[in-house]
This record gives structure tokens, sequence and C-alpha cells, in this order.
């Protein structure tokens, strides 16, 4: 059996990712995320729902200071899941899998679910 040149070790800091990889990294790390969250999120359209006084409490729950970035972070996710998932599907059309197309995606997704997720929260904190 021939000796193969493959790596023992590969240090993944030293690795750079262009950026439709980084863009396909934090789609997995977003859905990672959301799942998590699912209870969370439950938990306060349960107790929003309930009542007006449940709505409130849901409402101060989720603006509280130790929460904001548990909820900053739930709302990126979906932001970016969302606009991720869409170019996914586009890709699947072949549409934009050369590289420079590639990449255009991959910057807008990047940055329209950053604004998408500013937006939705400033929504919820103003």
């Amino acid at each position: 059996m021939p000796a193969t040149q493959r790596p023992v070790y590969l240090d993944l800091f030293k690795i750079k990712l262009p950026l439709p990889g980084v863009i396909s990294f934090a789609h997995r790390v977003s859905g990672a995320l959301m799942f998590l969250g699912i209870p969370f999120v439950l938990y306060l359209l349960d107790l929003s729902l309930s009542s007006p006084a449940g709505f409130v409490q849901a409402r101060g729950i989720a603006t509280s200071w130790w929460l904001v970035p548990a909820v900053v972070l739930i709302t990126w996710s979906l932001c970016h899941h969302l606009l991720a998932g869409v170019r996914y599907l586009l890709m699947d059309l072949e549409i934009g899998i050369a590289k420079k197309p590639s990449f255009q995606s991959a910057a807008w997704v990047g940055a329209s679910a950053l604004v998408l997720a500013a937006i939705l929260l400033l929504e919820i904190y103003l």
C-alpha cells in the first residue's frame, strides 16, 4: 500500500476559508443555535400569548440585560439561516455557482443577515 501525503495534524486556526466557506460554516452554526434556542423561544411565545400581562412579562424577560446576548444571537441565527438557505436553494438550481457569483451572494447573505437582524432587534428594543 503506497504512503499517502495526507496531513497528520491539521491546525484549523491556520486555514483561511474563503467567504463562501465562512458563510457555509455560519449556516451550520446558526442552525445549531436555532435548535438550542427552541425551548427559550417557545417559552416566550407561550407566555406572550397567554394574556396581556403575559405579553408584558415576556417582553420584560426578552429585554432584560442578561438575556440580550441570547436574543441577539437567536435573531441573527434566524436571519442568517433563512437567507443562507435561500442562497443554497438557488445554488441547487445552478444559479450563482461560479466563483464570482458565489462570492457575491455569500457577501450579500452575510451583510443582509446583519442588517435584517438589526432591524428586527430595533423593533424589539425600541
